[in-house]
């Protein structure tokens, strides 16, 4: 509850800027309760005090353009001088090798899924950038995740409105689960609501042309 009482204080006297700045924060890897803030920033939504409209782009904006700053930290100084000073920034050797293990499970698709995964979406545009995972790819699956995790939890205070924190203390317990049924239900409705569409891409991209018979065998 203290931590609630703080975000509470802050939207009180900081309104948008809360979900931008905090989340570009919390992604640099600066301790900030991005998930219970989006939350509630929903809930004050929900209430007619904030307006949805602008909570979604700046926490996607806030979220974006922390971990594009993270990947090119990673990128240009490397792994020696994030183990050596990311201590200072709450980067520890262990949560790297956390990373690590992670990411030679999933690959790439860690980016998107470390959003969903506990101690880990703080890390892995650092990682990301550390091994030099081409630019374009890196904010396909960042910005992607970014989206479904930021829409999730402003939904959720949006939405249930006072029963909030109950939903998002089921969302947090399962988390992972609760991200991946959203994806799937969104990839669903994509292929049901342009079904025609994909299928004539599908077959203009992968179907061979069948040869004309030839003359020989015309006559």
């Amino acid at each position: 509850m203290e931590v609630l009482e703080r975000i509470e204080a802050l939207f009180n006297d900081y309104g948008y800027w809360v979900v931008f700045v905090g989340l570009l924060l919390e992604f640099i890897a600066l301790p900030f309760p991005g998930e219970t803030s989006m939350a509630y920033a929903g809930f004050l939504s929900y209430k007619g005090v904030l307006d949805i409209q602008w909570l979604i782009p700046l926490s996607f904006l806030g979220t974006t353009l922390g971990m594009t700053i993270t990947y090119w930290i990673g990128r240009k100084v490397g792994l020696p001088f994030i183990t050596k000073y990311g201590k200072w920034v709450f980067l520890s050797p262990q949560k790297l090798d956390k990373t690590k293990f992670w990411f030679e499970k999933y690959g790439y698709s860690l980016i998107s899924l470390g959003y969903f995964i506990p101690g880990i979406r703080h890390f892995t545009g650092y990682f990301s950038g550390i091994i030099v995972v081409p630019f374009r790819k890196f904010a396909a699956y960042a910005y992607s995740g970014a989206l479904i995790w930021t829409i999730l939890f402003l939904s959720i205070g949006k939405v249930f409105g006072p029963a909030w924190t109950k939903v998002f203390e089921l969302a947090i317990k399962y988390l992972l689960l609760t991200s991946l049924a959203i994806v799937a239900l969104l990839l669903g409705y994509i292929l049901l609501r342009y079904r025609k569409g994909i299928y004539t891409f599908y077959l203009k991209r992968f179907k061979k042309p069948q040869a004309e018979p030839s003359k020989s065998r015309r006559n």
